[in-house]
């Protein structure tokens, strides 16, 4: 593990970010050929308004995954992150339009744990709503 955040200058209640992240078509294609994950969802506008959307949606994964951005930059190593856990409550819509969808990522440690780990709890929002339940991480500090 590379040097990162010292344990001992950490306290309940210290904030994270804000991070805002931007989520494009573009996005959603790359991650879709990586993941494997071809659900016309997440790339066919046309699909995702028959289903009831307004436009392809961001994967649940990714969402994810770009909100332990925020844990791992304050962490000072992306290896310390040890556990992310989230429930996907709302979609994310990305139109295509260049400019996409804007995750805005906060975060707050709600406990010190055995061991110099931290848990952090996150909150997850596009266009001021919130798209991921019970969103944590726990990182290991310094």
């Amino acid at each position: 593990m590379t040097a990162g955040r010292d344990y001992d200058s950490v306290a309940v209640g210290t904030v994270l970010g804000p991070l805002t992240v931007p989520v494009t078509r573009t996005d959603l294609v790359r991650y879709a050929g990586a993941a494997g994950d071809f659900n016309p969802l997440h790339f066919s506008d046309r699909s995702a308004q028959q289903a009831g959307f307004p436009s392809a949606l961001a994967h649940g994964m990714l969402t994810m995954a770009l909100a332990a951005r925020l844990v791992t930059g304050w962490s000072g190593d992306p290896a310390a992150l040890c556990d992310v856990a989230v429930r996907f409550t709302r979609p994310v819509p990305v139109p295509d339009d260049g400019v996409g969808a804007r995750l805005d990522i906060r975060g707050t440690v709600t406990a010190k744990l055995d061991g110099r780990r931290v848990r952090v709890a996150l909150d997850v929002r596009c266009d001021d709503v919130k798209v991921l339940g019970s969103a944590q991480a726990v990182v290991q500090l310094t």
